[in-house]
C-alpha cells in the first residue's frame, strides 16, 4: 500500500494548498475533515499527520480538536497555525488571545538550528491567538515580533508546530518545510509520480468495474479526455466513449476529440449530435445553477439512451478532479461552503442509471496533465485550456440561444488565436486559463458612422498553479487592444470588449 500523509482540515482556506505542496514533493496525501472517522483516515496508511489552520479559537465552545487516536498513533505531527494551537492545547500547553493580531508577512528568527526551518525567514502569518506556554517536552524553535513561539518542536515524539503558513507562496521556502516533514521526519518514500498514479488508478479501475462494459463521457476538455484514456489503458475494449455535440462546445471541438481518442489512442468513439435538445432545454433559462443542472441531466439522459445501443454498460466515466469536489463540498472531504454545482459533481440527476468511475477525483490539474502526457496524449491536447462540463452555457450569461453561443464561440476563438501567437498559452505559457464571457448587456457604439446597440464581451485571463486560487494576468496593452479590435470587427453583435481584473478569491475563475 502507498505510504501517505493525512492532512486534517480544521476549516482553513489553505488546506487544499497544503495537499498541493505535499504532492509536489511526490508524496501522496489526502485531505480529511478534522472529525473524520479513524478507520477512514487510517485506511490510507498514513506515516504522519498535518493539522491545518482554521478560523476558530481552541478555547471556544465546540472548537475543533485533535482526535485521541491521532495522538495515540505514535506518528509524527505537524500543526500549522490553528493546528499548532490545537496541538498545544491537547498536550497541556497554553493558548491565549493576542493583543495584536498578526496577519500578512512577518520575519521569524530561528532559536535553534533545525533542518525543518532551514532557509526560512520571511513567512506569512494569519492568526489572532498565540501560544503562550509550551507543552511539556517542547522547545521553541523560532520567534517573531508578535509570537514568542513562532515554531515549536518535540524532537523525541516528532511533534512540531508552526504559527505561520508554509503552504502559501508568501512564505519563502515553505514548500521545503513540508517536504522535509513528509520525507525526512515521517519517512515517506517520494514515489507519487505520473507512472505510479497510472499504476494505482489502473488497479482501482479494474477492481471497480471487473469485466463490465464502461461508458465514458468526453466533453472535449482535458479532464474528461485524460480520464477516458486512463480507463482505456485499464480495460481496453470494455470502454466505449461518447462525445455529445451539445452545440455548446469551443471552436472545432468535435474534430479535436475524435482525433485524440479514436485516431490517436484507438478508443471506440460514438459522436451524438444533440444541439437542438440542449438549446431546447435551455430556452428561457438564465439562472446559472439551473443551467448546470439542465446540462448535467441532459448529458446523462443521452448517455442512458446511447447505453442501450452498446449493451447497457453499468458504469459511467467522468473527469471530475479535486477542485471540482472541493468547490462542490464533496462528501467526506471538506466542510467548506458550497460555491456552485459542478456538472461533474453536483449537477447530476439522483435517478441516474450508472455508477460513476472517477479516476481523477483526487488529482490536481497539473497532475492530470502529467498523467495525460505519460499516457501518450498529444501535448497540444493535454495543455489546452480547461473547459467546464456545462460548456459555453456558463460563459454565455443570460439566455443561451444558438445565435448568442455562436457569437461567443467566435469571440473566444479570436482570443485563443492571439494569445497562442503571443506565447501565452500551452505548456510553458504565461496564462493558465483564458476565455471570453458574453454579457447580456447592450451598449451604444459607432461603426461606419452608424449607431450600434450590441452586446459586451468580457475577456478573462488568469494565472494560477492549482486553480484553487488565481490572479488576473497582466497582459500587454497592445495585445489586449489587438484582441478587442478583432472581436469588434470580426464578430457580429459585439461592439464593446472589457477585461476582468478580479482575482480568485473573491471571484471564481468562471463567471457562472
Amino acid at each position: 500500500m502507498t505510504e501517505s500523509i493525512a492532512i486534517l482540515d480544521f476549516g482553513s482556506q489553505y488546506a487544499q494548498i497544503i495537499a498541493r505542496r505535499v504532492r509536489e514533493a511526490q508524496v501522496y496525501c489526502e485531505l480529511f475533515p478534522w472529525d473524520a472517522p479513524a478507520d477512514k483516515i487510517l485506511s490510507i496508511n498514513p506515516k504522519g499527520f498535518i493539522l491545518s489552520g482554521g478560523p476558530k479559537s481552541v478555547y471556544e465552545e465546540n472548537a475543533p480538536y485533535i482526535q485521541k487516536f491521532i495522538l495515540e498513533s505514535g506518528l509524527p505531527i505537524l500543526g500549522i497555525c490553528y493546528g499548532m494551537q490545537a496541538l498545544t492545547h491537547a498536550l497541556g500547553g497554553k493558548v491565549d488571545p493576542s493583543a495584536q493580531r498578526e496577519y500578512g508577512p512577518a520575519e521569524i528568527q530561528p532559536l535553534l538550528s533545525t533542518p525543518l526551518l532551514s532557509n526560512l525567514s520571511r513567512v506569512w502569518m494569519s492568526h489572532g491567538d498565540k501560544v503562550t506556554q509550551l507543552p511539556d517536552g517542547f522547545v521553541a524553535l523560532a520567534k517573531s515580533g508578535n509570537s514568542p513561539f513562532a515554531a515549536m518542536g518535540d524532537v523525541k515524539r516528532k511533534y512540531f508546530g508552526v504559527q505561520f503558513h508554509p503552504e502559501v507562496h508568501h512564505t519563502s521556502n515553505g514548500a521545503e518545510l513540508l517536504k522535509h516533514f513528509a520525507i525526512d521526519i515521517c519517512g515517506v518514500t517520494p514515489d507519487w509520480t505520473p507512472s505510479s498514479i497510472i499504476e494505482t488508478s489502473v488497479k482501482r479501475i479494474r477492481d471497480q468495474v471487473g469485466k463490465e462494459r464502461v461508458l465514458a463521457a468526453v466533453s472535449g476538455g482535458v479532464d474528461s479526455t485524460v480520464a477516458a484514456a486512463l480507463v482505456h489503458k485499464a480495460i481496453g475494449d470494455q470502454l466505449v466513449t461518447v462525445f455529445v455535440d451539445t452545440g455548446l462546445m469551443r471552436y472545432k471541438e468535435g474534430e479535436q476529440v475524435a482525433s485524440a481518442l479514436h485516431d490517436g489512442l484507438g478508443v471506440e468513439l460514438i459522436a451524438v449530435e444533440a444541439s437542438d435538445d440542449f438549446f431546447g432545454a435551455l430556452k428561457g433559462v438564465t439562472d446559472p445553477e439551473q443551467k448546470r443542472k439542465i446540462v448535467g441531466e441532459k448529458f446523462i439522459r443521452i448517455f442512458e439512451r446511447e447505453a442501450k445501443n452498446v449493451g447497457q454498460p453499468k458504469y459511467l466515466v467522468q473527469g471530475t478532479i479535486y477542485p471540482d469536489v472541493v468547490e462542490s463540498s464533496g462528501p467526506d472531504r471538506s466542510k467548506a461552503a458550497k460555491i456552485k454545482s459542478h456538472h461533474n459533481v453536483g449537477g447530476l440527476p439522483e435517478d441516474m442509471q450508472f455508477e460513476l468511475v472517477e479516476p481523477l477525483r483526487y488529482l490536481f490539474k497539473d497532475e492530470v496533465r502529467l498523467v495525460g502526457e505519460a499516457l501518450g496524449l498529444s501535448p497540444s491536447l493535454v495543455w489546452r485550456q480547461p473547459f467546464p462540463g456545462p460548456g459555453l452555457t456558463v460563459r454565455c450569461l443570460g439566455e443561451c440561444t444558438p445565435e448568442r453561443v455562436s457569437r461567443l464561440r467566435a469571440a473566444d476563438h479570436v482570443l485563443q488565436e492571439e494569445l497562442s501567437a503571443a506565447g501565452f498559452l500551452g505548456k510553458g505559457g504565461k496564462a493558465s486559463q483564458a476565455f471570453v464571457v458574453l454579457l447580456p448587456v447592450r451598449s451604444v457604439g459607432v461603426m461606419g458612422d452608424q449607431r450600434t446597440y450590441q452586446e459586451t464581451a468580457a475577456i478573462r485571463v488568469v494565472t494560477t498553479e492549482d486553480f484553487m486560487t488565481a490572479d488576473w494576468a497582466r497582459l500587454p496593452h497592445d495585445l489586449l487592444a489587438k484582441v478587442s479590435n478583432r472581436i469588434v470587427n470580426e464578430v457580429e453583435g459585439i461592439n464593446r470588449v472589457v477585461y476582468d481584473i478580479t482575482s480568485k478569491p473573491p471571484a471564481t475563475i468562471e463567471w457562472e
